[in-house]
């Protein structure tokens, strides 16, 4: 329970059903030592006289989520700290505690459903298009997926807003969604300047495809494949971020036609039931939260990585970013590109 509208209105739909509750706020950061959200969590368990749990999981956050962030842009890469955070983190943490306390079920205001199918438990797509986060959760094993319990997935947000302030929980129906990572949810940039120690992060050179010089950067760190915004030049014409060459401080502009891959290769990779992805050409594979989709063939190669043949060349594959596997509105699985 963050104290937002999601997971508060999660605890009283489950409430409602029948279910005895408990609520568990993690604290993980806490910009400027703000604990509002802890103030609003309890607020509203003691509203429902549930149980609510404080667990303070800030000095593992730090080392799994914050460190990794961090030291992933340093090298070059593009870093997936919301997948990262439920698959390692948030998710088999709230099993942990579970388990200490007796507690089989485990819910949370993620807008995702389950189901049951040929033997295996899988994450399928929430009804609000716009809100479904099924693209962060493919990491997960099954004794997690058997004990979940989704009450968001069939409403949108429109609705979950309305059930919050019709029974008269109006501070959550009106809070805003939190956007983009929690730890510096607007720029990065700043963030990651004020983490690594001063020089590790100097100007350095645009280039094309062919050595020529363009302009100074503000150093590697600063982009990413794709990228084509805030590039600070102006060449009458679009470029983007093809590669960054950490150990030279270089970044590669080109067209975007350059940028295009027909394949990619997986670590750290988590395949629900083998026989529904490998070597199927009926696999949907995104690399992007929001509203992209590919046609591919996955196989598992000799050195345990997935290599994934795309029907169509895709544009801004990065290495670092995750990749998930569906069919329909089914996660079948995903990884980490390299």
């Amino acid at each position: 329970m963050s104290g937002g509208t999601d997971s508060s209105v999660a605890a009283l739909l489950l409430q409602d059903a029948g279910y005895e509750v408990t609520g568990i706020t993690f604290r993980f950061y806490e910009k400027d030592n703000d604990t509002e959200y802890l103030e609003d969590a309890h607020a509203l368990c003691k509203t429902l006289n549930i149980r609510h749990i404080v667990y303070d999981a800030r000095d593992i956050f730090r080392k799994t989520i914050i460190d990794y962030f961090i030291s992933e842009y340093m090298v070059g890469h593009t870093p997936v700290p919301c997948t990262v955070c439920n698959n390692c983190l948030k998710w088999p943490l709230l099993k942990k505690v579970a388990d200490e306390t007796g507690i089989y079920h485990l819910a949370t205001g993620h807008y995702v459903q389950s189901r049951f199918i040929d033997g295996y438990y899988h994450i399928t797509t929430g009804t609000d298009p716009d809100k479904d986060q099924s693209f962060f959760l493919w990491g997960l094993p099954q004794d997690i997926l058997q004990r979940m319990l989704l009450p968001m997935g069939r409403l949108t947000k429109k609705r979950v807003r309305e059930i919050a302030e019709e029974r008269g929980f109006s501070k959550a129906a009106r809070k805003r969604d939190s956007l983009g990572v929690c730890f510096c949810p607007m720029d990065y940039r700043t963030f990651l300047r004020s983490e690594v120690a001063e020089g590790s992060i100097c100007p350095g050179k645009f280039f094309d495809e062919t050595g020529n010089f363009i302009a100074r950067n503000e150093g590697y760190p600063f982009y990413t494949i794709g990228q084509r915004r805030g590039l600070g030049i102006d060449l009458n014409r679009a470029v983007y971020v093809k590669e960054t060459i950490p150990n030279e401080n270089k970044v590669i502009l080109s067209d975007l036609k350059a940028l295009e891959k027909t394949e990619m290769r997986l670590k750290k990779w988590n395949i629900i039931n083998p026989d529904s992805l490998l070597d199927r050409d009926d696999i949907i594979v995104k690399i992007r939260y929001r509203k992209q989709a590919n046609r591919c063939t996955v196989t598992l190669q000799a050195d345990n990585t997935l290599h994934v043949q795309l029907h169509e060349p895709l544009t801004a594959i990065a290495s670092g970013q995750a990749a998930a596997f569906y069919r329909k509105e089914i996660v079948l699985g995903g990884g980490i590109i390299i």
